[in-house]
């Protein structure tokens, strides 16, 4: 039993789908579930139309029909009977947003977050699965909400494993003999029947939940790239696919940023010993990247870089030591304030962290912060992260850059940097 997971990129348009179509018609004799994210830029797009909607700007339902454009054009290229069901479907998934935006926003921002950009996926799952159908794959849609519970807290939604894995394995083993599922990723739904989404790029994660329920024999998650490569291809013009990983060092590499594979994604394969391909939908004969457990490092250093960093620097106001008490209050202060930790170093009298830059919850933060400690911050920088790091690596990212702060373990070197001012020509 396979879970193969497909990303915005892979769903982006009417040729991309049919792509998709093809992969799955390969593997459509063995018993297999289709996680799909939304399609291309379709996740921001609904992010705007929220945002929109909550500042009320009088924008919200001209930036949603774009969305429901966009969808119309792709369905019209994929069908050419404009009375396919498929076309009043995923009108009626638009329609449910419209009926949020007709009314003044009266709930948080989370909670309408989750209502509105869950229609992505929705959206792109449906078409997908009609589209394999139209195709000759004996495909069935499935909503992820009927399967993935979680708690309350909406945009970063814990799973309720124990619910989620009795009604996986009651009702999918069935299905999964007479037909390829297609579902959502990000998405589930709480005890309420609210959309709760699992947190950004969550399509992985939900994939991991369906394979670890269902004790599959592997995960493959498509990218638009050969595998994990050992850098972003944006900041290296030299990359290098990694053929084998660890589940350890692939952890590692996903807490530290790297964007290939989402950092919760990892854990339920492992505990279950399920492994996890990263393939390309553009050259789907290639092997990509194979993730399993096993003793062996990585075979070459890998970078991963993260920029718009804020430097934080944190005192209490009288000089005294930074104990466990003020290290509870800030980290309860980070968490509050949802803003991630990429890295952090403390002494005697001081606690700092680089973040990544996310705007006003910054500036909130900053202002809780202050009635407690001294702070000082410093923005504009890069986190340069290296698993396996020797001098001639470090010496490689250092270029034009001057080190503001530096950690080192056995394995992983962080250099938190700016760009030094370019030298004028004499």
């Amino acid at each position: 039993m396979q879970v193969f997971k497909f990303g915005g990129a892979s769903v982006k348009d009417a040729e991309s789908i049919k792509n998709v179509a093809h992969i799955v018609a390969n593997y459509k004799k063995d018993e297999l579930l289709v996680v799909v994210s939304a399609m291309g830029k379709t996740t921001d797009r609904l992010m705007e139309v929220t945002q929109h909607y909550v500042d009320q700007t009088g924008e919200a339902f001209a930036r949603l029909d774009a969305v429901k454009d966009w969808h119309h054009h792709i369905l019209a290229n994929l069908f050419d009977n404009p009375n396919h069901p498929i076309f009043d479907e995923i009108a009626n998934c638009f329609v449910e947003v419209e009926w949020i935006l007709e009314e003044e926003p009266q709930d948080t921002y989370d909670y309408l977050f989750d209502q509105i950009v869950s229609t992505g996926e929705l959206a792109s799952s449906k078409i997908l699965a009609a589209y394999a159908l139209h195709s000759g794959i004996a495909a069935k849609w499935l909503d992820a909400r009927d399967y993935i519970f979680t708690d309350n807290t909406h945009r970063e939604a814990a799973v309720d494993w124990e619910k989620t894995e009795e009604k996986i394995r009651r009702d999918l083993p069935t299905i999964l003999d007479e037909h390829v599922i297609i579902t959502q990723g990000f998405i589930g739904s709480t005890s309420e029947n609210f959309t709760t989404t699992l947190g950004r790029e969550g399509s992985d994660y939900s994939a991991a939940i369906f394979a670890s329920c269902l004790n599959a024999d592997d995960i493959t998650i498509w990218k638009d790239v050969p595998g994990v490569l050992n850098a972003d291809p944006k900041w290296f013009d030299h990359t290098e696919l990694i053929p084998e990983l660890s589940y350890t060092d692939a952890i590692e590499l996903t807490y530290y940023g790297a964007t290939v594979i989402h950092p919760k994604t990892i854990k339920p394969l492992q505990n279950k010993k399920i492994a996890l391909n990263v393939r390309s939908f553009l050259n789907p004969a290639e092997p990509g990247t194979y993730i399993r457990s096993t003793n062996q490092g990585l075979p070459i250093p890998s970078f991963i870089f993260k920029v718009n960093q804020v430097f934080i620097n944190i005192q209490p106001r009288d000089f005294s030591f930074i104990v466990e008490d003020n290290l509870s209050h800030i980290f309860n202060l980070f968490h509050h304030n949802r803003i991630k930790i990429n890295m952090m170093h403390n002494s005697a009298i001081s606690f700092c962290v680089s973040v990544d830059d996310t705007g006003a919850n910054i500036d909130t933060l900053m202002e809780a912060l202050e009635k407690r400690y001294k702070i000082s911050v410093e923005r504009g920088l890069e986190l340069i992260t290296i698993r396996y790091f020797n001098q001639e690596t470090i010496e490689r990212v250092l270029i034009n850059k001057q080190i503001v702060r530096e950690l080192k373990d056995s394995y992983t070197c962080q250099l938190l940097v700016k760009k030094l001012p370019a030298v004028a020509a004499l």
